[in-house]
């Protein structure tokens, strides 16, 4: 198979033959998967589930986001403390933003109008602007060493999970200021929203347990035991179900909205970290750190139909 190389992405040919009269843009759907330990994002085509490419970020690549209409991707860089912008038309870096100190966490305003990034050491979040690419202003968390920011639905509120602290940040977007703060378990991490916006789910990595908070009151309503340091959550988009990574078990918890239970436990790799879902809720794509893997489950059948290697470390994955 022919390799055609552009930019830093190299693609197999015969893979993305459909796209060359584009420009070589990346059509839906793709997933991609920054390896923290390689300094690289791979690419993977959603319908072969196969990796496509790699895109050559350097640093260590960690939290990520898709915004400006399916065109860039925004990558965190903890050894650079910058934001990188990939243009996914053109498939290169088109651009690093400066940040404050090690940024991990990213995430995008459901108006594409914000892009937020978590710094763990600076205990802040960054807001930028996709269209200037530049840090407009910064917001400072109570808890300590953030690490995911999400958020709401409606784009009001902004949750910031703070690793060192047993609580969740509750950011007014339009106030630019934190204006409350939810205790959870020790070590919240990953953070999910129902569709509706009614509840947002939290997992504590120690305490190995998810906390469903409603967010008209701001509160728990529901305290779920998880697997052995639960970290990673993603939602169906029919606001059904909510999926768990636990990275000492190497599995994922099913967790029915309904009654707030575990239904279903799925083995995956070795320390599964964040996870992201297609569009369609047919397949949820699980980034396995310590295996080098994303496995790949069927949410009907609830099994792992695929595991793709990727780069060292993966940290997440998102799609297009």
């Amino acid at each position: 198979m022919k390799l055609l190389v552009r930019g830093t992405l190299t693609l197999a040919v015969a893979a993305i033959a459909p796209m060359m009269d584009a420009g070589l843009a990346l059509a839906a759907p793709f997933a991609y998967v920054p390896n923290e330990k390689s300094g690289t994002v791979s690419v993977i085509d959603a319908a072969t589930d196969t990796v496509v490419g790699t895109i050559k970020t350097g640093g260590k690549p960690r939290g990520l986001a898709i915004g400006n209409g399916g065109k860039a991707l925004y990558v965190s860089d903890q050894s650079s403390n910058s934001l990188i912008v990939i243009d996914l038309e053109k498939q290169a870096v088109a651009e690093r933003i400066k940040l404050q100190e090690s940024p991990e966490g990213v995430g995008i305003s459901p108006k594409g109008d914000w892009v937020v990034v978590a710094s763990e050491v600076s205990n802040s979040v960054s807001f930028v602007s996709p269209q200037t690419r530049k840090a407009v202003f910064s917001v400072s968390t109570k808890g300590k060493n953030p690490e995911h920011a999400h958020f709401s639905p409606d784009g009001k509120w902004l949750y910031v999970s703070a690793e060192d602290a047993d609580m969740v940040d509750i950011v007014d977007v339009d106030k630019r200021t934190q204006v409350n703060a939810v205790k959870v378990g020790d070590r919240p991490r990953g953070i999910g929203f129902l569709p509706d916006g009614s509840r947002a789910y939290v997992a504590s990595e120690i305490a190995s347990t998810v906390y469903a908070i409603d967010t008209a009151t701001q509160k728990v309503v529901a305290s779920i035991p998880a697997g052995n340091f639960s970290n990673g959550v993603t939602v169906h988009p029919d606001g059904k179900t909510v999926y768990i990574s636990n990275g000492k078990d190497g599995t994922v918890s099913v967790i029915d909205v309904a009654d707030n239970k575990i239904s279903t436990t799925i083995p995956v790799g070795k320390r599964p970290w964040n996870m992201a879902i297609t569009p369609d809720g047919k397949k949820l794509y699980v980034a396995n750190g310590r295996s080098g893997s994303v496995s790949v489950i069927d949410t009907d059948s609830r099994q792992v139909t695929r595991e793709i290697s990727v780069g060292e470390l993966p940290w997440g994955v998102v799609i297009q």
